[in-house]
């Protein structure tokens, strides 16, 4: 069975290269305060809604990017991850491509529904937030764990 979304095996490893500094990054943010690592930049947006200002429309904007850049390099990373070919890619992998992927979404829908039940305030604003990566990070995780798994349980068949 040949995929033709899948990219080739080495941008797994670019995506690894990405994912992780990105990963540390993202955390050290979370557990200090996000003005902590400043890098302003003027940047366009398509909108602009300032904290008790107005709405600007297409305009240009100084802001403070780091958590901007953190997320576009770890959904960069986690997409590369996530859909870069197998070294031996053969329709069991895709099956667990298949499998990983719905159980991710059922996981992380269950989870955004949890959320919406039990959580309010600002705090939702940033389990919304943390939601964006969810559905990759689950994936990832558990194709790699059952493919880690299968390999370990089938020594002559190895899927890496």
């Amino acid at each position: 069975m040949k995929s033709q979304l899948l990219l080739p095996h080495r941008f797994k490893q670019i995506g690894w290269l990405l994912l992780v500094p990105a990963t540390v990054l993202g955390i050290i943010l979370l557990l200090t305060d996000l003005d902590s690592m400043p890098l302003q930049a003027t940047v366009f947006s398509f909108v602009n809604d300032e904290i008790l200002g107005h709405v600007r429309y297409f305009s240009f904007s100084k802001v403070n990017v780091t958590t901007t850049l953190v997320a576009v390099l770890f959904i960069s990373g986690a997409l590369l991850i996530g859909f870069s070919k197998e070294k031996r890619e053969d329709e069991f992998i895709s099956s667990l491509r298949q499998s990983s992927l719905l159980w991710a979404v059922l996981v992380n829908s269950i989870l955004l529904l949890l959320a919406f039940l039990f959580i309010y305030g600002t705090a939702f604003i940033s389990i919304m937030m943390y939601n964006m990566f969810t559905v990759l990070i689950i994936y990832i995780a558990r194709f790699n764990y059952i493919l880690y798994r299968n390999s370990r349980s089938a020594p002559d068949e190895k899927y890496n």
